[in-house]
């Protein structure tokens, strides 16, 4: 279906928050026709202008557009649809211009047409945005309720360098500790707010001294669930491992692949053999363990879920997720915050909108933390305009 949008709807629409909802056929002449040059900038959901936490990685793309001095008012936009012709769904397409004033009607352009724009840089004058063609998986976020889940980043520092680390941890990585006394008030304030589980992630959250003390405080409010490499189960780690309350502890312990070669080769050799040793370990001791799989393709997925239905791992205890294109990440999925149905996560920089973008300043909702309440509301706040922004588009393109 062909949906005709005029350039009176699109301003309108464009004033909502930015997610891409509708369905636009690129050759439509009203889109082709300078749509942006009336364009107000797009309202920015709150979200704090603040800088870069960590500078990223520059993102590679399938294809590089130099825009000169176009804009979308004078020839921009058919370069555009020219190179998302020579693209396939899923291909990344880089935009560059010394004239930033194009960001937000690229912006805007991308949710029309339901492309997501996944990543901005500046270097020496120009600016680079990096759009990803077509929608994203459908599975890359759960659709559950804002604030029903609590993600808590302990630390940033790691015993292992893997290739595709969504917050770039490491041995060398600062550890950007969130704290103890940090972690007792919010595990005070979420219990009070209703928060039904809570995960702990880092880094490896186990390299903290005091992570006894953090996941009792944590465990006292909710049930959770630590991410972990399971490799460092050993001495007064070990003890800290059979310290903790088998009812309200679930370890996610992360494996990639049945056979060591590919896990390995994203996170160093021998690192498979030791992670299995861990999950043997978890198990003999008494709790509960989820197996992590980050993997590549619909192939890899399913040669991982045959192994678990070998070793008799329940579904409910099956994590399989694709490669995310954020961090350390040469290659995955390129995802924007509108792909990303928000899960509350804490780091000691702030509130953010999903864990897999902690330290991205696209998900960045607020420096504050506390009071957790209205961190919070904020999240719940801009998911809501997003979603007035999707009742919107459905009441101005309205087919049937």
């Amino acid at each position: 279906m062909l949906i005709a949008v005029g350039l009176a709807a699109v301003k309108a629409a464009s004033q909502s928050a930015t997610a891409s909802v509708v369905a636009i056929d690129v050759e439509s002449d009203p889109v082709r026709s300078g749509l942006a040059a009336s364009l107000e900038t797009p309202d920015r959901l709150g979200f704090p202008e603040a800088k870069t936490i960590v500078h990223c990685m520059r993102t590679n793309a399938n294809v590089e557009l130099d825009a000169g001095t176009k804009t979308f008012a004078s020839g921009l936009l058919p370069d555009l649809l020219a190179a998302l012709r020579r693209s396939r769904k899923g291909d990344l397409v880089a935009v560059i211009s010394s004239d930033p004033g194009i960001g937000p009607e690229l912006e805007a352009w991308c949710r029309f047409t339901r492309n997501s724009l996944v990543d901005t840089a500046v270097d020496e004058g120009r600016t680079r945005w990096v759009l990803r063609y077509g929608e994203a998986p459908a599975n890359v976020g759960e659709d559950r309720p804002v604030g029903s889940r609590l993600w808590l980043y302990t630390n940033f520092d790691c015993n292992l360098s893997c290739d595709y680390c969504c917050v770039r941890s490491s041995p060398k990585a600062p550890r950007r500790a969130l704290g103890i006394e940090r972690v007792r008030r919010i595990a005070i304030e979420a219990a009070e707010l209703g928060v039904s589980e809570i995960f702990v992630t880092g880094g490896e959250p186990f390299m903290l001294p005091d992570i006894s003390e953090i996941l009792a405080a944590c465990a006292a409010a909710a049930p959770i669930t630590v991410l972990t490499n399971g490799m460092l189960f050993a001495r007064s780690r070990l003890a800290t491992l059979r310290s903790l309350p088998r009812e309200r502890v679930t370890l996610q312990i992360s494996l990639d692949s049945p056979t060591p070669e590919r896990h390995d080769g994203h996170r160093g050799k021998g690192t498979w053999a030791r992670a299995w040793r861990g999950i043997e370990l978890a198990w003999a001791e008494g709790f509960r363990v989820r197996l992590a799989a980050t993997v590549s393709t619909d192939a890899e997925a399913e040669e991982f879920r045959s192994f678990l239905e070998a070793h008799h791992v329940s579904e409910e205890n099956r994590v399989i997720r694709r490669i995310a294109l954020r961090g350390s990440a040469t290659q995955g999925v390129a995802l924007a915050r509108a792909d990303l149905v928000p899960e509350v996560t804490i780091t000691a920089e702030g509130v953010f909108w999903h864990p897999v973008g902690a330290e991205d300043n696209d998900l960045l909702v607020s420096r504050e933390i506390f009071p957790l309440a209205e961190s919070f509301a904020a999240v719940r706040r801009a998911f809501d305009h997003e979603s007035e922004h999707q009742r919107r588009l459905a009441t101005i393109f309205n087919c049937a």
